[in-house]
């Protein structure tokens, strides 16, 4: 059954809902999430998309996250994609800043956070088929790689607080 999902007016608020395809086909803004991984030891977790993905396909993607379906609260969204992705649960997530992307495959407003998890990581079969910690630094090297294809929606959202993770910083 095609999921219904929660779309969104220019404002960010909720104006109805269409199914998954729909919103796919027709490009809808609608609400996602996103959340950033990382360990104690700094490293962030990175994972390739699989091929049957909707939107950016075999992708390297930096952020486990997803469509708020319709009537769900977007935290709600955030604790279920990260359990279904990478199965990560009750893990405390610290929010950021909210953001928004489009291009001529995805449109969205983005609930954006972050954790640190020294759990194992186990993936979902239907949409992830790799994945690996990676220093800051060695993920930036990929980041600017382009035989690495990253997913352009979280490199946008989230790139920068990568690139920040990366800079030394000065011990007083």
């Amino acid at each position: 059954m095609d999921e219904l999902v929660a779309l969104l007016d220019a404002d960010g608020r909720v104006c109805g809902s269409a199914p998954r395809s729909v919103m796919r086909r027709d490009n809808l803004r609608h609400a996602a999430t996103a959340v950033l991984v990382r360990n104690s030891a700094g490293e962030i977790y990175v994972h390739r998309r699989t091929p049957t993905k909707d939107v950016y396909p075999s992708h390297y993607d930096i952020a486990a996250g997803g469509v708020v379906a319709a009537g769900e609260d977007p935290y709600d969204a955030v604790v279920r994609e990260l359990d279904e992705e990478l199965g990560i649960t009750g893990v405390e997530l610290t929010r950021l800043p909210e953001g928004d992307y489009a291009d001529s495959r995805s449109n969205y407003h983005a609930y954006l956070y972050t954790c640190v998890w020294d759990g194992p990581v186990k993936h979902q079969p239907e949409e992830v088929e790799w994945g690996a910690w990676m220093s800051p630094t060695d993920l930036v090297a990929k980041l600017d790689d382009p035989t690495w294809p990253f997913t352009p929606d979280t490199v946008a959202l989230l790139g920068s607080l990568v690139r920040a993770y990366a800079q030394p910083t000065d011990e007083a």
